[in-house]
């Protein structure tokens, strides 16, 4: 079946030949609020992550990232950059009603559901809400999903066609958009910053428990003593080979690393830290490992491009 040009647009061809999606955004409750459990809010993101991807959309929180860094400089990236938005603002959680505030000065593509037990709120009442039954009868959470579907392909499409688009601001004039700048940088820097971010995080975990400083792995640094995780430490202490266990956790990198391109790199690190969990292996040590093979990969990509 042919695609559409949304879906074409909605999914970019990366090196290692799969496709990765563009990212829908989402803005709801999660904790209890308003009689809603998180229970509630955690059905309510199934139908809202089912419908992102109906419409040719990885959906994820705003809060959701790969990097290392502060959550809230996080949240604004993604409001920022994320094509399209779905905020829900049931029970108006006032860190949603201000996420949806700083969309809305990005003046970029968003969609606004509500529970039908909330009321609507003066400020956004403009803007057309997508509702639903906060019961999630089936039936209408079916219809509702399919609804959003349509609504998220349809409003992106719009944002691309119209270089007039506006959500929100030009119903009252003309403002200045605020933009967040984006420095770009060279592959190797970015994948240099990245292991220095993997230690330093690992690093700050370990040194909780031992008082220790963190030290950057780019520049060839290890803790001066070997730090061992409260989980590693009971398998190091039962008999095992050293050279076994690397071995092991050097194929778990060629597996989870070795056909990504950069751009996915962080999650295959992620669900390489995962797989590994349980070997005997000191985290200063698979920190080395993990090292050397960006570093190998670096120069294995870079003699590619000068030959």
């Amino acid at each position: 079946m042919e695609k559409s040009g949304r879906s074409a647009k909605a999914e970019k061809a990366i090196p290692d030949g799969t496709e990765m999606r563009e990212t829908c955004g989402i803005v709801m409750p999660i904790s209890a609020i308003d009689g809603c459990d998180p229970s509630h809010w955690a059905n309510v993101l199934e139908i809202l992550e089912a419908a992102s991807r109906s419409a040719g959309y990885e959906p994820k929180l705003v809060s959701t990232g790969a990097d290392i860094g502060v959550i809230q400089g996080r949240i604004v990236q993604n409001l920022y950059d994320n094509p399209i938005v779905v905020c829900d603002v049931s029970g108006k959680n006032p860190n949603v009603m201000f996420e949806l505030g700083m969309r809305l000065a990005f003046d970029k593509p968003v969609i606004i559901v509500k529970d039908d037990a909330t009321s609507y709120s003066f400020d956004t009442s403009p803007i057309e809400h997508l509702e639903y039954r906060r019961d999630l009868r089936y039936q209408n959470a079916v219809e509702f999903q399919k609804l959003l579907a349509q609504r998220i392909k349809a409003t992106v499409e719009r944002s691309r066609e119209d270089d007039q688009y506006s959500p929100f601001l030009k119903h009252f004039g003309k403002f200045t958009v605020a933009k967040l700048n984006t420095q770009e940088v060279s592959s190797n820097e970015y994948l240099m910053k990245k292991m220095d971010d993997l230690q330093r995080e690992v690093s700050s975990i370990s040194s909780m428990w031992h008082g220790q400083s963190p030290r950057k792995l780019s520049d060839q640094y290890v803790p001066d003593s070997v730090v061992i995780s409260g989980e590693k430490l009971l398998a190091l202490r039962t008999s095992h080979d050293p050279v076994h266990t690397e071995n092991q956790v050097r194929k778990l990198i060629e597996e989870e690393l070795g056909n990504v391109s950069d751009r996915v790199l962080q999650q295959g690190i992620d669900r390489l830290t995962k797989r590994s969990g349980h070997l005997p292996i000191t985290d200063a040590r698979f920190q080395e490992l993990l090292s050397e093979y960006l570093r190998r990969r670096s120069s294995v990509r870079d003699a590619r491009a000068t030959s």
